[in-house]
């Protein structure tokens, strides 16, 4: 789940540069990470849930069977091996094992000389347990990515990360995301304050989802020797209980993290809602074909309707175990008998067919992960595999029905306007507006301001974007979408001193932002700092091989067919 709007993209000109760098990109990110965990804190065992399977044997030699206890892991425990050749781009992609650690090649066979690509990384880590997908992690200079190819499981294939599938350039900067962190892995570390992938170390501890993650800290119940007890989910309040899936089982079209809260700090038995809230458009079709957005679905249907609090996630699974694939017609079967137990009814509803979820749980195309598809949580009386629509603009409303405050909305408007809905950009701009005016607490919202400038912006209105940028670098001075798009409007206004500042800020703590540092080079060299702007480039190349732009900057600097500084 992610909280942030992405930042504005524009080109301008500047007079005093020549073609090859007529073009400025400013981009950002408004997501903070929280503080680094101290490194004082105690070791754990190697298997974190060892202590939970001297009394609940049976449940955790189930568990650590699941998709969940495999949601991730070492590189080498996980390796599948890969030989795939992207046609847009050129590049022919490996991953192999060698002398026990697992690799990334990669190489721009029969390439043009402007084109050649070639180099490798070492695979750290990977996300996913293979059910559905698989990806890897790299490091570089502490910075974390995912490997630009997945593995797609319900195809037995191999293809560009999703977004990426017509790529013309390899994508080796997709920074690892915390919130993909959160929901594969265990004893997730807290970021650095500079950029939302760069850790001090591992970036987890654990592999897989433990015991803790859903049943809360067992610390007091170990030390007890089990007589202070865990937390019962089952008894907790319906939101609470609901919310311990929810953390990762809830997608919608925007997400919003509240004002002084961070989603690192929930635990079970927290109200997911108190942290965040969840945005859909009004209408939208069940899950929006998104493939992690079945609670949205399970809203509208009438199963839900009619059950209300009693229907929650594990009527239906059990989060301990699956199925064996023999078995799994009749086991979600008697889960709807549960309910659907009128005299008769399983002998005279549908005897020929077993398997429900066959009519009423279709699983159409994903409009989000490539090569996948999505349960139907709508639970229809007929449904269909087509592809769900996805809903792009309207209203937008809170999933669960929660109360929004003019923030909270008009940040979820702002990331349908960093999209491209002009009409979410106007309701953003109208409900943030309200709150900076109303909250006595808005100076120290970054958030608030940086999206507001990224809307003045977007609207023409200079001299308000710029307050409302620097009011957001006063709450917090790592904003990337302020800096770098405040740079932007200093670049338009041949401030050029301040922009460099600016982009040298974003990109000195985030190598990611590739529009902050090819904007550097780009003022560098047109102020006569030759070098300056060659080692700029040099940078952005070890993250970023096969940026054409920075490519082609860098070699008509070298060649002398650009000499900086002249006008």
């Amino acid at each position: 789940m992610a909280a942030y709007a992405d930042g504005v993209f524009r080109v301008t000109r500047l007079p005093w540069l020549g073609m090859v760098f007529a073009s400025l990109l400013a981009s950002g990110t408004a997501l903070r990470p929280a503080k680094l965990v101290p490194a004082s804190q105690p070791a754990q065992p190697p298997d974190p849930n060892a202590a939970c399977a001297h009394c609940h044997k049976e449940i955790y030699e189930r568990y650590r069977k699941t998709p969940m206890a495999k949601a991730s892991g070492t590189a080498s425990e996980g390796f599948i091996p890969a030989d795939f050749r992207h046609t847009a781009s050129g590049v022919h992609y490996r991953i192999l094992e060698q002398d026990g650690k697992v690799w990334l090649n990669y190489e721009r066979e029969d390439a043009p000389a402007n084109r050649e690509l070639g180099g490798r990384e070492e695979l750290r880590y990977f996300l996913g347990s293979g059910r559905r997908g698989r990806t890897y992690l790299f490091e570089r200079q502490g910075y974390w990515f995912e490997s630009p190819i997945n593995w797609y499981a319900k195809k037995q294939m191999w293809d560009m990360a999703p977004n990426y599938l017509s790529a013309r350039e390899a994508p080796l900067t997709l920074p690892v995301d915390p919130g993909c962190l959160r929901c594969h892995a265990s004893g997730v570390a807290s970021a650095l304050n500079d950029a939302r992938n760069h850790y001090a170390g591992a970036p987890f501890a654990y592999g897989g989802i433990t015991c803790a993650a859903c049943h809360g800290d067992p610390a007091a119940h170990l030390a007890s020797g089990g007589k202070t007890p865990m937390a019962d989910i089952d008894r907790m309040e319906p939101i609470r209980r609901d919310s311990v899936c929810l953390n990762c089982h809830l997608e919608g079209q925007a997400a919003v993290v509240r004002a002084g809260r961070n989603l690192e700090a929930f635990v079970p038995g927290d109200n997911l809602f108190d942290y965040a809230l969840f945005f859909v458009h009004v209408g939208e079709n069940g899950s929006g074909g998104r493939a992690t957005s079945q609670w949205e679905a399970l809203l509208k249907s009438e199963c839900k309707r009619q059950s209300g609090d009693k229907l929650t996630c594990t009527t239906c699974h059990d989060p301990h175990g699956s199925p064996a694939p023999s078995g799994r017609v009749a086991f979600y079967r008697q889960r709807c008998l549960q309910c659907h137990n009128q005299p008769g009814f399983a002998a005279s509803h549908r005897p020929e067919n077993q398997d429900c979820t066959e009519c009423h749980m279709a699983r159409p195309p994903s409009n989000d992960i490539a090569h996948e598809q999505v349960t139907d949580h709508w639970i229809r009386k007929r449904v269909s595999e087509e592809r769900l629509p996805l809903a792009t603009t309207g209203n937008l409303v809170v999933v669960g029905g929660f109360a929004a405050d003019d923030r909270d909305l008009g940040l979820a408007y702002a990331q349908m306007a960093a999209r491209g809905d002009r009409q979410a950009a106007e309701h953003a701009m109208q409900l943030l507006g309200s709150a900076e005016k109303h909250s006595a607490g808005s100076p120290q919202d970054h958030e608030l301001h940086a999206q507001l400038g990224f809307l003045d912006q977007l609207a023409g209105e200079t001299p308000n974007a710029v307050s409302e940028y620097t009011a957001a670098l006063e709450a917090d001075p790592d904003d990337s979408l302020a800096a770098g798009n405040l740079a932007l409007i200093a670049a338009q206004q041949h401030r050029v001193a301040d922009a460099e500042r600016l982009w040298a800020s974003v990109f000195s703590r985030d190598p990611v932002e590739l529009g902050a540092g090819l904007n550097l080079a780009v003022v560098q060299c047109g102020s006569g700092q030759r070098e300056a702007a060659l080692a700029t480039l040099d940078r952005l190349l070890v993250f970023a091989p096969d940026n054409d732009r920075a490519h082609a900057m860098e070699q008509v600097i070298r060649d002398g067919k650009q000499s900086c500084g002249t006008k």
